[in-house]
């Protein structure tokens, strides 16, 4: 009688490993739903385009350095951004955008006009933005050419 109380003995190490591996693969499987449920958005929507027409950007941008590169100045007090062309662009028509990219969220992404006061430059205010990275690009022609800047900034 002695030898069958001890068979009878109740330990819960059994029941406790089963629970702790349901709990692994219950909280497996909650990563694995939020990971596919996830949002991933490529840089851009067009971006395989844009990659095929990457050597023409090179030359772009080297065309805005060699007449003098665009200072595009961030002013945090006053929320504003500061373009400003330099002086080898004096007297030239220039037409073009400025947009104001967003990394993260391409929803929030804007596109303005260029539109150059008398003295080369053009005052953004950007009051409205979230705070956090942006990318501030700036294409334009003049005489017939195509010009490109870009700079990151960080409003807060």
């Amino acid at each position: 009688m002695n030898n069958t109380d001890k068979n009878k003995s109740f330990t819960l190490w059994p029941y406790a490993i089963v629970v702790a591996m349901v709990l692994f693969m219950g909280y497996i499987a909650m990563f694995v739903y939020k990971a596919m449920r996830q949002d991933v958005d490529l840089v851009s929507k067009d971006y395989y385009e844009q990659e095929l027409k990457y050597q023409d950007q090179i030359e772009k941008v080297k065309r805005t350095q060699a007449l003098g590169d665009v200072m595009l100045d961030y002013n945090e007090d006053d929320n504003t951004i500061l373009l400003q062309m330099p002086a080898t662009y004096k007297g030239k028509s220039l037409a073009g955008s400025i947009t104001l990219f967003r990394p993260s969220d391409d929803q929030l992404d804007q596109q303005l006009p260029l539109q150059l006061g008398r003295d080369q430059s053009q005052l953004l205010e950007v009051q409205d933005l979230e705070s956090g990275v942006w990318k501030v690009r700036v294409h334009f022609t003049a005489d017939n050419e195509e010009f490109y800047t870009e700079k990151t900034i960080q409003i807060k």
